[in-house]
C-alpha cells in the first residue's frame, strides 16, 4: 500500500517547527520516536506527530507533564501531571474556513515545487522560503497550478518574486528545500469566541466516551498559528468563554506562535 505520508515528509514537517524558537526540541524528538516505535499504521503515526506539535505551547506552560500512552484515542493521549493521571483531549479550532481549501492547494502546490528543485539541484536550493502572494483564489490555484508551480520554481531560481509570487525570504535549512507560506497577520484578524464555544460544545457531547481510569479530563483548543486557516490577532468576545458550561476538569486555548493560553475553566 503507498503511503500517504512520506518519512521526507515528516522530517520536513518537524524541520519547519524547529524553526520556531519557543519549539521544545528534545521532548518533542522523544515523542516522535515513540510514536514510530509503535504499532499504529504510517497515517496514524503521522496524525499523532502533529498532534504532539501542536501541544508544544502546552509543555511550555507545563514542563512537568509526563505521558503515559500517546496512541490512545479517547482521549488523544493520557498524562501524569502533579501526581493525577490526566487525559488530554486535543482540538485545533479553525478561523477561516474559506482559506481552509486554499491551504490545501498551496500545499500541494508547494510539494511540488520542491519535488522539481529538490531534483534539479538540492545543495544549491536548499532552504526554506517564506512566499506571499498576490491574491490568489481557490480556484486560480485549481486552474493555474502548474503555472503557479513554475512561478515558483523560477522565484527561488533567482532569489526574486516573480509571477504570482509577491514577496520571498529565505532561511538555513541543512537538508532539504521547503517551501509555506509566509503569515502576515491583520491588526484586526479576530477569532469569534463563538468557534471555541461551538468546539467545546460538540465535545461535552463526547465526554461520557472517554477513558474513566483518569483522574481528570483536560480538553486543549488550539490555534495552529502556522497555518492560514487558523491565524488570529485576538479573540472577539472573550469574556463569553468563561460562562461555558462543560464536564471537562479544564479547558484551556493556546496559540503556538508567542505562547499565549487563555485558562477558560
Amino acid at each position: 500500500m503507498k503511503k500517504v505520508f512520506s518519512d521526507e515528509d515528516l522530517v520536513k514537517n518537524l524541520s519547519l517547527y524547529y524553526l520556531n524558537r519557543h519549539l521544545k526540541k528534545k521532548p518533542i524528538e522523544k515523542y516522535h520516536r515513540q510514536i514510530d516505535q509503535s504499532a499504529l499504521h504510517d497515517r496514524d503515526k503521522y496524525r499523532k506527530k502533529s498532534e504532539i506539535l501542536l501541544l508544544n505551547c502546552f509543555l511550555h506552560h507545563f514542563p512537568d507533564v509526563q505521558f503515559e500512552n500517546l496512541i490512545c484515542e479517547s482521549p488523544d493521549f493520557i498524562a501524569k501531571i502533579n501526581d493525577k493521571k490526566i487525559g488530554i483531549e486535543l482540538t485545533e479550532v479553525i478561523n477561516h474556513l474559506e482559506v481552509k481549501k486554499i491551504e490545501s492547494q498551496l500545499n500541494k502546490i508547494f510539494h511540488n515545487a520542491q519535488i522539481l528543485l529538490e531534483n534539479e539541484d538540492t545543495p544549491k536550493f536548499r532552504g526554506v522560503y517564506f512566499l506571499e502572494f498576490h491574491n490568489l483564489s481557490a480556484i486560480d490555484l485549481l486552474e493555474k497550478q502548474e503555472e503557479v508551480v513554475q512561478n515558483i520554481r523560477q522565484c527561488i531560481q533567482k532569489n526574486k518574486p516573480f509571477g504570482y509570487i509577491k514577496k520571498i525570504r529565505k532561511a538555513p535549512h541543512r537538508r532539504n528545500v521547503f517551501i509555506t507560506h509566509d503569515y502576515n497577520l491583520g491588526l484586526f484578524d479576530g477569532l469569534c469566541s463563538e468557534k471555541i464555544i461551538e468546539l467545546i460544545e460538540k465535545k461535552n457531547q463526547k465526554f461520557p466516551y472517554y477513558d474513566r481510569s483518569v483522574d481528570e479530563c483536560w480538553l486543549i483548543i488550539v490555534s495552529d498559528m502556522n497555518s492560514l486557516a487558523s491565524r488570529f490577532t485576538f479573540i472577539q468576545n472573550k469574556e463569553n468563554l468563561q460562562q461555558i458550561q462543560s464536564p471537562f476538569h479544564r479547558i484551556m486555548h493556546v496559540e503556538n506562535l508567542c505562547g499565549s493560553m487563555t485558562q477558560i475553566k
